[in-house]
């Protein structure tokens, strides 16, 4: 004769179970419940793995089935081990879920300046996280005062049977509402005041983080041990991301930089002296020889004057150029003085004209009316089949 079940309902079987069958309930179960799949459901594992050590023994399950959990307790057979030792004796331990169960990990973004990347900076911030609650030291309350949930019976879970239908019964299990799963709470005279019998507080603390030359966007720094705190678990770490903010003269692929600088018609065809000024606040000075033809979107280079290599400093990666020439705007040359400039430029390419060819002429482009076009498009076309309007309007002298 059985005189308490909550063991056995906990793994799910049938008190006349064998020892086989006890086995693979708690093997589902455990890899269910363990905390590295189901953070929350510590408490869960626990009771689920302090069943399986009682009912795999002979001798605890037969002082079980006689006196229930008290027979247990009294006759000193219980807690010996705990419930990651089990599991890691059931599965033969190593692998990831052998570690040491941690606190969660906060994240925080930073925004930084390309500035700060190039040149390495410091940067305070302040982190929220969750600690041990200083005032009751993680215990909830007063020590010795703890007290055994009537509801559950101290085990965190509640055991419903309903009547589905002639003969059929359910079993439904379910976390204790009054001790919220924890198998004992404080009275309200006994709970600690500070953080309410939560065992943790929230707390402020300024990091200083420091930002080294090199780093990139999305990069992480690790502080180790200052994320949340629970009570039982090594803590968590904060983890910082960098968010690099866009520059307004360069922009950065990798360890190079790259920037765009417009020059005037003359300067790409004569030559010019331009300067730039650095992420350290240096003037880099850049000269383009007469006859040295820029030509619009030319690309050039700078050695060693890109973003420092991230732990090696002194080196640097390069600096690309992209070159935008602008062209004078028109009528800019008084017409008889035209053919001064051509003497100068390279020969106009020479197209023979017959009679049978149709002139026409070039109009400006409205972009108002083109953008309208473009909108009607797939509408004029169904209606008319085919487009109407042009989208230019020539101008009349």
């Amino acid at each position: 004769m059985v005189r308490e079940t909550g063991y056995y309902d906990l793994l799910g079987v049938d008190p006349k179970a064998s020892a086989d069958e006890i086995k693979k309930a708690y093997r589902k179960l455990a890899l269910k419940y363990h905390p590295d799949k189901n953070p929350n459901e510590g408490e869960k594992f626990k009771l689920i793995s302090q069943a399986y050590d009682v009912l795999s023994d002979s001798k605890k399950r037969d002082l079980y089935n006689q006196g229930g959990e008290q027979a247990i307790k009294e006759g000193g057979m219980g807690g010996g081990s705990s419930p990651m030792d089990i599991f890691n004796m059931f599965f033969g331990g190593g692998g990831r879920m052998q570690r040491e169960r941690r606190g969660e990990n906060v994240v925080h973004q930073l925004s930084v300046t390309l500035e700060d990347m190039y040149n390495g900076s410091t940067r305070k911030l302040a982190h929220q996280k969750t600690i041990i609650c200083e005032k009751c030291e993680g215990y909830g309350g007063k020590k010795g005062a703890l007290e055994k949930c009537s509801s559950c019976k101290g085990r965190g879970m509640q055991i419903k049977v309903q009547q589905i239908g002639p003969g059929m019964i359910q079993q439904i299990q379910s976390m204790c509402a009054d001790c919220h799963g924890q198998g004992e709470f404080f009275s309200s005279k006994d709970r600690c005041k500070v953080c309410n019998g939560n065992k943790v507080e929230r707390k402020k603390k300024v990091l200083e983080v420091h930002i080294d030359k090199g780093m990139r966007h999305d990069q992480k720094i690790t502080f180790h041990g200052e994320g949340d705190q629970e009570p039982e678990l090594e803590p968590g770490d904060a983890i910082i991301k960098l968010s690099q903010k866009a520059h307004a003269t360069f922009k950065r692929i990798d360890d190079n930089l790259t920037m765009t600088m417009n020059i005037k018609l003359v300067e790409a065809l004569c030559g010019f002296k331009k300067t730039i000024n650095t992420l350290d606040d240096r003037t880099l000075l850049i000269t383009s020889l007469p006859g040295e033809v820029i030509k619009n979107k030319d690309m050039k280079v700078i050695q060693g004057e890109g973003m420092p290599l991230y732990r090696s400093p002194c080196e640097k990666g390069q600096l690309f150029i992209q070159f935008q020439v602008e062209f004078p705007e028109k009528h800019w040359l008084p017409e008889h003085l035209m053919f001064q400039l051509e003497r100068l430029l390279p020969p106009r390419e020479d197209v023979l004209v017959i009679d049978d060819m149709e002139e026409v002429e070039l109009c400006e482009v409205d972009e108002r009316s083109k953008q309208h076009n473009h909108g009607r498009e797939a509408y004029d076309e169904d209606e008319e089949g085919g487009p109407r309007g042009g989208g230019v309007q020539c101008q009349t002298q």
